[in-house]
């Protein structure tokens, strides 16, 4: 491994990690929707999860405490719009209601995971 590859990126983060792995499944199931769905529900799920894992990555990218958490803040308001299109692909019978509970948990489990890397990156502005 070469000098800086060993450096700290977005890609050691856990929650980039999760997000990451709810990324690919959103982007199995939405490959299964209705074709009529592709530039609506499907597009909107690929983009949605697609900017999860994007803002952590821009966030972590920044440098400054301040301006990293605001990424954070993103990020788990387009978890939140993810959340509302999974209601929307169980609302017209794209999947089941235990396929969705799934996605669910998964969810809240990247928003929990943001909430405790936005509570570190303050701690960290206010010690620094």
């Amino acid at each position: 491994m070469k000098a800086d590859e060993t450096r700290s990126t977005f890609e050691n983060l856990d929650v980039w990690k999760v997000a990451r792995e709810l990324r690919k499944d959103i982007s199995k199931i939405a490959r299964g929707l209705p074709r009529f769905e592709q530039n609506k529900l499907t597009d909107q799920l690929i983009r949605s999860s697609r900017s999860i894992t994007a803002n952590i990555a821009e966030g972590h990218g920044r440098y400054h405490y301040q301006e990293n958490i605001q990424f954070c803040r993103q990020s788990r308001g387009s978890t939140f719009e993810l959340l509302d299109h999974l209601t929307v692909a169980l609302d017209e019978e794209y999947m089941g209601m235990d396929e969705f509970q799934s996605f669910r948990t998964r969810i809240f489990r990247v928003v929990k995971l943001l909430n405790s890397y936005i509570r570190y990156l303050r701690n960290r502005k206010e010690t620094d």
